[in-house]
C-alpha cells in the first residue's frame, strides 16, 4: 500500500484570520481562498490535519467550549467534502508550561504519519509563526512560512535562513508548491 501525502495546517492566520487569541464565533472568517485550496488538497488525496497552539485556553483568556464552538464554525464555513480535516489537536498550555503537543513539539505529526500510514518526504506543515515551521523540521517534514498571519520581517528572515518555503498564505502555497488548480 502506497503512504498517503499530508498537510499539517496551523489555523490561526493560516486557514482562518489571526484575531490573537481568537475566542468568538463571530471572529471566524477563513483566510480567502483557503477553501477552494483545501478542497483540491483533497481532490488530490493529501490527508488534513491541524495543529495549534492555544495558550488563551491556559492564560484564562477563553474556555476549551469557546475553542471548540470556533472550531466547528470553520468547519461549517469550510464545509469541506469526506474525508475533510481528519483529526485537529490544540496545545492549550502557555510557551512556559510543560506540553507534549504545543509547537514546536513534533509529536502530533509523528502520531498521524504512524496512524494513517503518511508519507514522510509528501507531509508539509504550513503556519504563520516559528514554532510551526520548527514543528515541521522538527518532525522531518517539509515546512512553508505563510505571510498572512502574525509572522514578523525577523520571523521569515529566519525562515529563510532555514530554507523553509515562504509564500503569502495558504493558497499560494497549494498553487504554486503542491501544483494545484482551483
Amino acid at each position: 500500500m502506497a503512504l498517503a501525502p499530508a498537510l499539517f495546517l496551523d489555523r490561526d492566520g493560516n486557514l482562518i484570520e489571526d484575531h490573537h487569541h481568537t475566542c468568538e464565533v463571530h471572529q471566524i472568517t477563513p483566510i480567502p481562498g483557503a477553501k477552494a485550496a483545501l478542497e483540491a488538497c483533497l481532490q488530490a488525496g493529501y490527508r488534513l490535519f491541524i495543529l495549534t497552539n492555544q495558550s488563551g485556553i491556559n492564560r484564562g483568556k477563553f474556555t476549551w467550549s469557546q475553542y471548540h464552538a470556533c472550531n466547528r464554525r470553520m468547519l461549517e464555513l469550510l464545509a469541506l467534502p469526506t474525508p475533510g480535516i481528519l483529526e485537529i489537536k490544540a496545545a492549550p498550555e502557555r510557551p512556559d508550561e510543560p506540553s507534549v503537543y504545543r509547537k514546536p513539539s513534533p509529536q502530533f505529526i509523528w502520531e498521524m504519519i504512524a496512524k494513517y500510514q503518511l508519507d514522510p518526504a509528501r507531509c508539509w506543515m504550513i503556519g504563520d509563526r516559528i514554532t510551526d515551521w520548527d514543528a515541521g523540521k522538527n518532525a522531518g517534514i517539509h515546512s512553508c512560512a505563510v505571510r498572512s498571519g502574525a509572522g514578523r520581517p525577523e520571523d521569515f528572515a529566519y525562515a529563510e535562513s532555514q530554507g523553509f518555503t515562504i509564500r503569502a498564505d495558504f493558497p499560494d502555497f497549494v498553487r504554486l508548491d503542491l501544483g494545484l488548480k482551483f
